[in-house]
């Protein structure tokens, strides 16, 4: 059997310890099986011990199936009650930007400046239900925003400014929302990025608006925020109660094979599900310090932000995570006494093939955990996590979406880490795998990652999508009242799960499926290949498998490193796994977070029309692959 990377000394003080032993179980196998088949008991507990404010109510999960099912029926609360409870004089955030300009703000100060936010909102004429957006840079002032909006029932959406006025466009116009919060510019990788230029253009498409908020400059046509707030007279925060179910936040589908989805969130269930994996699968505790990178425009802003819940601190980044090297997020981490340190697993990866060393370099004494999402990490990665940061460290690999702002599965402090392998279903979710034809797979059998009971962040509903159906489209068509999340995943002889890719990106070849995670973590263990992407090719009735490999150092691909290639992937893997060709590319198109579009890419190849490019963070990239003649 293989080997832990580690296993955990001391659990005494963990608060999942603490919730085993409310529900007198042993281990987290026990717990999760007692959570999912007592969800009233489990949501309760949570609900209870995370200190959230306001009227629990007797019921916590009513009806049955994913439609059928509300929680809390009868609770009335404000989240923004229980984000900011605690000592006035805790700074709870810090920001940080690629500049090196740190600012801090105790929740006092956050607590006044959220207070006037929402006064302002008001007088505007923002009314519980309406929409407000931010086209922003990661700093301070947008969670303020947000906390101000959230706090007088409004909903909030928010994207990066690295996103066109189409991109833009394309999410926003369809929420209509009266206020939009704006930066004049944004730094990344050493250069100014200026956004005024752009912004005419998004306040043109969206006619809704009542007013534009800048930060960071002061000009006629907007009003400065700072000034803005600095106008109001309201010190004292005073959030509205509202239902349980009242709508928080729009999330939007990445939208890489059409126009983005709006995925409406309830701010208290998105809370509640996000409590649930930070305080007890990763064991965030009051006055830890938080960090994720991460921008406006992924999930993983508005995960980060429900951890000012916890009581911890959260330290926003905004640029570059190697600028002006690859050390600069370590330095963070040691200037900042982490305790909390989240980050995407192509970034691990990146500096694993860097060879980075901060356990060399850096003090991090404070550091527990360490998370990685965003695509599944490689098991070299897990092993250079340990190797080369910290041996001593709960290195948590998670997998959820944009779909439900949280995780199906996740890591655990109690239990041991295997390399490749994300530990354990989330607790609550009653996630597993299944076959084709719809049956629970057996261990290591490949299949489709499912959920079989809801949960507090299930969507509401999608913006405009009357009777649900593009909500039933998305996840409930390949097994009846089963979330199908489109992940291609197996679970493992350790009760943990791999993920091989997404389902719509899973290979064909020869009548076996084949994730594209399988191909990429041997094609990438080469020195000389940065990453690749693997698509099928539709070709002489049948589909092939075409790799893409970008190089280090503009080198040339040769014969010798084909041949090489095919050979790993042959003996590694299987001959399935062998590509028909291995082609050169001078970039792979990735979305705003990171994750590379195998869809967009298989798109053009086939010759099809790759539809809103707006989503892509170097759509220029899609470009060679539509004229590319193979």
């Amino acid at each position: 059997m293989t080997q832990p990377l580690w296993s955990p000394t001391n659990t005494k003080d963990l608060n999942i310890t603490k919730l085993q032993e409310f529900v007198g179980v042993e281990n987290y196998d026990q717990l999760h099986d007692w959570s999912i088949k007592h969800m009233d008991e489990f949501w309760k507990y949570v609900f209870s011990d995370s200190n959230i404010q306001g009227q629990m109510g007797s019921v916590a999960v009513q009806g049955s199936g994913f439609f059928g099912t509300e929680f809390f029926p009868e609770a009335k609360l404000n989240v923004v009650n229980t984000l900011l409870q605690g000592d006035d004089d805790q700074v709870i955030i810090t920001a940080i930007t690629e500049a090196g300009i740190r600012r801090q703000y105790t929740r006092q100060e956050v607590k006044r400046s959220a207070a006037k936010t929402a006064q302002g909102l008001l007088a505007l004429g923002v009314q519980p239900g309406d929409t407000v957006a931010a086209w922003v840079p990661n700093l301070a002032e947008v969670v303020i925003y947000a906390l101000g909006a959230l706090s007088i029932g409004a909903v909030v959406s928010t994207a990066s400014p690295d996103f066109g006025p189409v991109g833009v466009l394309d999410r926003f116009a369809q929420i209509e929302p009266k206020v939009l919060l704006a930066a004049a510019s944004y730094q990344y990788n050493g250069k100014d990025h200026d956004c005024l230029s752009r912004l005419p253009e998004i306040v043109a498409g969206l006619p809704t608006l009542k007013k534009v908020l800048l930060i960071g400059a002061n000009i006629d046509e907007y009003e400065n925020f700072e000034n803005w707030i600095s106008k109001q007279n309201n010190t004292e925060l005073n959030p509205i109660e509202l239902g349980f179910n009242h709508p928080g936040f729009v999330l939007f589908s990445s939208g890489t094979t059409g126009k983005p989805k709006c995925i409406v969130h309830s701010a208290a269930g998105v809370m509640l599900k996000v409590l649930s994996e930070q305080r007890y699968s990763l064991d965030i505790k009051p006055k830890d310090q938080v960090f994720y990178y991460t921008t406006c425009g992924w999930m993983m802003w508005n995960w980060l932000f429900m951890a000012l819940a916890t009581g911890a601190g959260i330290v926003l980044y905004d640029g570059n995570p190697v600028h002006p090297n690859p050390n600069r997020l370590f330095d963070l981490a040691q200037e900042e006494e982490l305790t909390f340190f989240g980050v995407s697993a192509k970034y691990i990866d990146s500096l694993r093939k860097l060879d980075v060393s901060p356990k060399k370099t850096h003090d991090l004494v404070k550091l527990r955990t360490i998370t990685s999402t965003g695509s599944p990490l490689s098991p070299e990665g897990f092993s250079y996590v340990y190797s080369d940061i910290k041996p001593d460290i709960h290195l948590a690999s998670m997998s959820g979406g944009t779909d439900i702002c949280g995780c199906f599965v996740i890591g655990t402090p109690n239990k041991p880490v295997f390399a490749g392998e994300i530990q354990v279903p989330a607790l609550g979710m009653h996630t597993t795998v299944f076959t084709v034809a719809g049956n629970p797979a057996q261990a290591t059998e490949k299949g489709e990652l499912v959920c079989l009971n809801s949960f507090p962040s299930r969507p509401l509903y999608f913006w405009g999508d009357k009777d649900n159906q593009k909500f039933k489209a998305a996840y409930f068509e390949r097994f009846e009242d089963v979330w199908a999340h489109g992940d291609f995943a197996a679970i493992t002889e350790h009760g943990g799960y791999v993920i091989y890719g997404r389902s719509d990106a899973t290979l064909n070849s020869g009548g076996v499926r084949i994730g594209t995670a399988e191909i990429y973590r041997i094609v990438e263990e080469f020195d000389d290949v940065l990453e690749c992407m693997a698509v099928a090719q539709e070709w002489q009735d049948d589909t092939r498998v075409l790799l893409f490999v970008k190089l280090k150092d503009q080198e040339l691909l040769g014969e010798e490193l084909i041949k090489d290639i095919k050979q790993a992937l042959k003996v590694k893997a299987s001959p399935r796994h062998v590509p028909s060709k291995v082609i050169q590319a001078p970039e792979l198109p990735r979305t705003k977070s990171n994750k590379l579009v195998e869809m967009a890419v298989t798109e053009a190849i086939n010759g099809r029309e790759v539809e809103n490019v707006e989503a892509l963070a170097n759509p220029e990239a899609l470009e060679w692959f539509k004229k590319i003649e193979i």
